[in-house]
């Protein structure tokens, strides 16, 4: 394992910084409205919706035949704030299982208000879903798919106490 040298890691970020990050009252507006949606690839349908709509409360707004793939369906849940989480599934093919790698998806976070976390947690415990919390604010699990989900408390634009937006 290649030892890392975390001064010149720590010197890159406070450049880039700099350079980039303008405080909020000379930052530009971004050019975009929001997340439309965040397409996931899902083993099983059913599975999917069920574990979406019932165990998170993510209510399905839409299915229908992805345009891209015959017989595949394109599906879509409401994570609030007028942003879609989608699946695309694709019977007949093999997928494979989820894989986490360097360069790709690490983790799709989701805020949710502080109440709705602690009964979330219970329901996830109620369902068999192992998570592991962190920081009083976090929790981690993966979805029926593989793919894995933070639910985070703060409020959308914070992090552990930091405004990030």
């Amino acid at each position: 394992m290649t030892e890392i040298d975390l001064s010149a890691i720590d010197a890159e970020r406070e450049r880039v910084r700099a350079a980039y990050l303008q405080p909020p009252e000379n930052r530009p507006a971004s050019t975009a409205r929001g997340l439309h949606h965040f397409a996931v690839v899902a083993r099983d349908l059913e599975e999917t919706v069920k574990f979406y709509q019932e165990v998170l409360g993510f209510p399905l707004t839409e299915i229908f035949e992805n345009r891209d793939y015959r017989g595949s369906n394109h599906f879509f849940f409401d994570i609030g704030n007028g942003n879609l989480l989608a699946f695309f599934d694709f019977p007949g093919l093999d997928v494979g299982p989820y894989a986490e790698v360097l360069g790709g998806l690490h983790h799709i976070a989701i805020s949710v208000e502080p109440a709705t976390w602690e009964r979330l947690k219970g329901r996830l415990t109620g369902a068999g879903v192992e998570y592991v919390e962190e920081s009083g604010t976090s929790i981690y699990f993966r979805d029926p798919n593989g793919a894995r989900l933070e639910l985070i408390c703060d409020p959308l634009g914070e992090m552990y106490g930091s405004a990030v937006l």
